[in-house]
């Protein structure tokens, strides 16, 4: 009988820790407290089709997301802006996840938001409301990203082409950046007399620290492969420069990192995102919880069975 107990209190066990995971992974950055109003956004930016965001999920556990408006350089539609939230959703309740590649159609990444819908969201009436629908935008998009990040999935953008404006922020969103000969990516929010929107800021100053963030901000530079290397916003330049054979290279890099079981992949990138997310002491006890997930898990149950020998 003690054994079965033991069982049943560690299933109980992981089940609380992984729903208080989830919980902390899915809270929202934005609600009504902030004057956010999600359903008016949402509304607004129905009007402004075009394009879509697509995915597909491999046996291999590896997803792939599709930006998918190659007229406008795969630049978001306000549908594309609510799709893209559908999709996370999609990929937060994906249990057998281990790695995401996101990539734009046509041979190019994204040249940030459709002009189109941000002159009419900003040409309301009343000026009061022109900067509530900017700011709501502003939200949605900083919430879907947020969450993005958050997955407990490997993730890595695969860059071609251009990657501006709203496009260079979401590569941010990514664990990880690989760039195609002759790509580049350029914050270029300055010319629009603006500042990123869509939490790229805080995340380019963690990924290349504050002093190159400041000099990409302020100076609106093309970041070419060879200085993204540099920066360490990139991890690699790939060989090839056409779709499918980039495609397929972001696959083979990415698989070196998502070798293994689903539930050890997603524990490592879930201490990771609390390393650099939360506190000392908070991100110490996250990763007590999610040891306690896999400890005398079926991974490690026959790991020990192995009686591997220290080398």
């Amino acid at each position: 009988l003690f054994p079965e107990m033991a069982i049943s209190l560690w299933k109980n066990l992981l089940q609380t820790t992984k729903g208080r995971i989830l919980q902390q992974r899915r809270v929202s950055l934005y609600n009504g407290a902030h004057g956010y109003e999600e359903e008016l956004i949402k509304k607004k930016l129905q009007q402004f089709a075009g394009g879509s965001i697509n995915l597909s999920k491999e046996d291999n556990g590896i997803a792939v997301l599709t930006l998918n408006n190659p007229k406008l350089m795969n630049a978001f539609t306000g549908t594309m802006m609510l799709e893209l939230q559908e999709r996370v959703t999609e990929l937060e309740n994906w249990k057998d996840g281990k790695g995401l590649i996101i990539y734009g159609a046509g041979n190019t990444f994204c040249s940030g938001s459709d002009l189109n819908a941000v002159k009419a969201i900003s040409n309301s009436q009343a000026s009061s409301d022109t900067n509530k629908d900017g700011m709501n935008m502003c939200m949605f998009m900083q919430n879907t990203l947020t969450r993005l990040t958050r997955l407990p999935l490997i993730s890595v953008a695969l860059v071609q082409g251009k990657a501006v404006g709203g496009g260079a922020e979401l590569t941010t969103a990514c664990d990880f950046r690989l760039m195609t000969p002759g790509s580049e990516i350029r914050f270029v929010h300055k010319h629009m007399g603006l500042v990123p929107g869509w939490g790229g800021a805080a995340r380019l100053v963690r990924i290349v620290g504050s002093g190159a963030a400041l000099r990409l901000l302020s100076g609106a530079a093309r970041v070419d492969p060879e200085t993204a290397l540099r920066l360490g916003l990139s991890e690699e330049t790939l060989s090839s420069s056409d779709g499918t054979g980039a495609l397929e290279e972001a696959r083979t890099w990415l698989s070196q990192y998502t070798e293994g079981p689903a539930s050890v992949m997603r524990a490592v990138k879930k201490v990771v995102t609390a390393g650099r997310e939360l506190p000392l002491e908070a991100a110490l006890r996250t990763e007590k919880d999610v040891f306690g997930t896999v400890w005398g898990g079926p991974a490690n149950l026959q790991a020990l069975a192995k009686k591997p020998k220290h080398k």
